[in-house]
Order: C-alpha cells, then structure tokens, then sequence
C-alpha cells in the first residue's frame, strides 16, 4: 500500500518541505530508505521500527521502501523519524493520512515510542506557514518555538501513540500558544554586567561609546591587566535593545545550531560570543565535513564577537573574517552543497602591543626585541586593520583611579545616549534596504550623509596625505565622524567631529608604521 505525509529538512538557516511516500508490499522483508539520506536517517529504519512495536502497533513482515522527495536534495538529521513512523503506520492501515495532508510531521523517535526535540523548528515552522500548511505537529519540547509563527496550529505530542491517537481524532490536543510580544519585551534590558564597575578608562568608554552608536568594529591595544577582557564583555550592556525582526532571526540562527537555551523559544538580549583563539577557520565562519553549520561570525548576527588576544589566533583564520566585515554574510561552498548564512556583527578584538605586553609602557621596560615586536604585529594584516573602524590605546589604570571611591558612570546612561543616536540612524535610513546604522553604510550613501565643509575637508586632506590612510580608510573616517555627530546631535559633520575620529585611526599608524 501507499502513503504520503509531509515533513521538513532545514538548510542554512531556511527549510524546504520534503514529502515522505511510503510503500509496502508482500515481498521478501526489507526496508530501505531512498532519497539521499544521510547516516542519521539510514539508522531511523531501527529507530522507527522498535518505536512502532513499543508503542503496540503492528508491524508486518512486508519490504517497505521510504522516499524523501525530492530525492536529489541530501537530507539530514533525526527529525524524519516521527514522519516516517507515521507514514508506515498509514500504510499498515492505521492512519487515514489523507486527513493529515494540511500537516507537517517532524520530531526523533525514542526506542520505547517516545518523542525528542530537534533542531531547526523555528525555519521548519515558517517554511510550513508559507507554503499554506495548516498545522505541524512536533515534540512537546520544541512547541514553544515554532509557536513564535502566528497563523499555524502547533501540535505538540509526546509519544508516537499519542500522535496516532491525536490524529485518528480519539483525543484533543490543544495548540500551543504563545505571547510574542510579552516574551519579547521581558528581560529585553537583562545584564548582570554594567560599565560603573569600570574605574577610570573615561577615553576608552568613550570610544566604545561610539562604537556602540553606530555599530562600528573596534580594536584595543593595551597592557595586560588594563580592563581590556572587562571593557568588552560589558558592551552589550549599552547596545540598544534587539528589535523583533532581529530577535526572530538570531533565535533562526541559533535553532538551527543547536544553541537555544532550554525554556527559552526566543533569544532577546544581544548574543555576545568570544571564541578561543585556537579556533579554526571554518568554525569562526562556518562550515563542517558531514554538514554546515553556521560559525561564530554567524551566532554572533546582530551582536558581538569578541577576540580576544588577537595576534594569537591563526593569521588564516583572521583572514577569513575581511569578506564577511564587509559584505555582512558569509557564503560557504562545498562540492555538494552551498549556503549562505548572515554576520552582521560588530567585531570587537583586544590585544598587547608586544609579547611582553611592556611596549609602549613608561613605566616598564619591554623585554621584547624589534624582530619579535614585528613578528607578533605583522600576525595582523592591513586589509584586516583597515576594516576596523575605530583603534583606540588601553593604559594601565593609575592607583588612584583604582582606590577612587567615585561611581563610575552607569551602563544605562551610556545605553541612553546610544539609544537616541540609533533613532536618528533609523529615521535617516528608513528608505534604504538593509541599512541600519551607520557602519552598513557603502560609498554612495556614504557620499549622501557625510558631506564636510571647507575646515573639515582640510583637516581630512591633511590626515590622508600625512598619515597615508586607504581610501577604506577614509570612508570609515567619515562613518565614525557621522556616528560621532548623531551621538551630539548634530545634523552635519563639523571638523571636531572629524578629528575626533581621526584619532579613533591613528594607533595603527603607531604600532604599525
């Protein structure tokens, strides 16, 4: 007999329906599984097998032959398992699958009937309302998530006999619900770190400030010990809060990965990821032998990525991050298979001036030779510093900056004053796609928004002609300078606004002259 149910397989961070047909017969036992599948779903055969006896249903000796159209897209995953499990058991005569053809179906079978959560439900579940589908029916773990899509009935079942039973109408499930927007705008401020616990740094928080405000990437070099590692870890502190549409697509790309907190359908505060520097390069932007995943540059879309001791990492592994600064995605292609994945983050690296971390000290001397010095530097390419807007030096903190009993100023004022320059970004950008503040802006709008009169122009002339900066350079010289006059209020660019940001490029010249 034949039976065909619908389910869904996920692919960067979208998803694709796939049609599960079944067919038995009175031939030899057997059952394969065709269709391109992957290792995962080859092993569902006994999976979905000891679920079906478990869980009291009958399971003939007939050759059973399981197809996941289209067949010449790889399928992965365990979430066929539920799908497939249905699908024979309509074909054996105890589903009418006719009645479940408005369904999608995905969920990993325990042995003994029972249902686990998988990944990706979030893609799965908009994939399913956009092609007209009337309800999908899941674990009880993964509801929550694929309740977040208004305008499809979400089932969640348990066991296998409960989904039968559910769809042979013996017993109600109500849908599950959730509230997106309460849940949205709960814990939308929640961080337990805050830049009053900062003594002293007043240039560097200023620095970060303006990084934060239009969403520039941002290098600090410094001494061990300054409260460089402190510094960054407390920037999503005053980063304006996500809006819903970047919630929904961070929580997509964190779905996908495996990543979401459990109890938690919906990531709502900015992600902030810090990788080790012996990472590799196809984990920093994504990728994988048996199956692509998405890289930290990825789990850090629309947040932070912090690298921490930057002349540490692989100098190719730095090198792969130059396409996605600029281009804001990263594309990853192998013999099989190419997927895109979004990276639009704000990089933010700390480093010491040398091995030693003494150069450049006055009151310590470098151990460090010229050649060592050199070499530890040179780890960090032009092209790569010229992608990083703003460059600022992390002293050590004096004493009585430590021992001062005065408050420093809090995470939530600087997030204020952030907060008002987005506004003024937004309202600026409202006419422009995929545009948002001011560090996505490209040559043209650039051209647009930071027009310098006569003084300013002189200062920047003198700047690139004595400091010899890139024409990427000075295209984020301007970017800087606009942010910095949204941050004061001002409409246009006047020349204290450009040499503030001329001095936001200038270490790289120190160090790396």
């Amino acid at each position: 007999m034949y039976s065909r149910v619908f389910s869904a397989a996920v692919f960067g961070i979208n998803a694709i329906t796939i049609e599960i047909e079944t067919h038995t017969d009175n031939q030899l036992p057997a059952f394969n599984i065709v269709g391109l599948p992957d290792s995962a779903i080859k092993e569902s055969r006994e999976r979905v097998t000891a679920a079906i006896k478990n869980s009291n249903f009958a399971f003939p000796a007939k050759k059973i032959t399981v197809n996941l159209a289209p067949a010449d897209v790889k399928k992965e995953g365990s979430a066929f398992d539920l799908p497939i499990a249905i699908g024979l058991l309509a074909s054996f005569v105890a589903i009418d699958y006719n009645s479940i053809q408005d369904t999608i179906l995905i969920g990993e079978l325990a042995l003994e009937g029972f249902l686990r959560p998988v990944h990706g439900v979030l893609p799965i579940t908009l994939e399913a309302k956009s092609k007209g589908f009337r309800r999908i029916i899941l674990p009880e773990r993964n509801a929550s998530e694929a309740a977040l899509v208004d305008g499809i009935e979400v089932i969640p079942v348990e066991t296998l006999s409960q989904t039968v039973e559910y769809i042979n109408g013996d017993i109600p499930i109500e849908p599950r619900k959730v509230d997106i927007f309460s849940l949205f705008n709960d814990a939308q401020s929640q961080n337990h770190l805050d830049f009053a616990d900062v003594k002293g740094q007043a240039n560097v928080k200023r620095a970060l400030e303006v990084a934060a405000a239009g969403g520039h990437n941002l290098l600090m070099i410094g001494p061990p010990g300054s409260g460089k590692t402190m510094l960054a870890k407390r920037i999503p502190s005053i980063l304006p809060p996500l809006s819903l549409e970047e919630s929904l697509e961070t929580t997509k790309i964190h779905s996908v990965a495996g990543l979401l907190p459990n109890g938690e359908p919906l990531i709502r505060i900015r992600p902030f990821r810090s990788p080790h520097h012996t990472i590799s390069d196809a984990a920093l932007v994504g990728g994988g032998i048996n199956k692509i995943r998405p890289g930290e540059i990825s789990l850090a879309h629309h947040g932070v990525l912090f690298l921490d001791e930057l002349p540490e990492f692989a100098r190719n592994v730095l090198e792969v991050l130059r396409q996605p600064l600029e281009d804001k995605r990263i594309t990853i292609s192998r013999t099989k298979q190419t997927l895109d994945y979004p990276a639009n983050f704000m990089l933010v690296c700390s480093m010491n001036p040398c091995p030693c971390g003494n150069f450049g000290d006055p009151n310590k001397e470098c151990s460090c030779s010229p050649q060592q010095i050199q070499k530890y530097l040179g780890k960090i390419s032009g092209p790569l510093l010229d992608r990083i807007d703003i460059h600022v030096e992390v002293p050590a903190v004096k004493y009585q900056e430590l021992s001062s009993k005065l408050s420093s100023e809090p995470s939530s004022a600087i997030r204020e004053r952030v907060i008002n320059a987005r506004s003024i970004q937004s309202k600026r950008f409202e006419n422009e796609s995929n545009v948002f503040k001011n560090a996505d802006m490209n040559t043209k709008l650039i051209r647009k928004y930071c027009s310098l009169d006569e003084q300013s122009q002189s200062l920047m002339k003198m700047a690139m002609t004595k400091l010899g900066f890139s024409a990427r350079a000075y295209d984020r010289i301007l970017k800087v300078a606009r942010t910095i006059a949204d941050l004061a209020g001002d409409q246009d660019i006047s020349s204290s606004h450009i040499s503030e940001a001329i001095q936001y490029r200038s270490l790289d010249r120190q160090y790396w002259k």
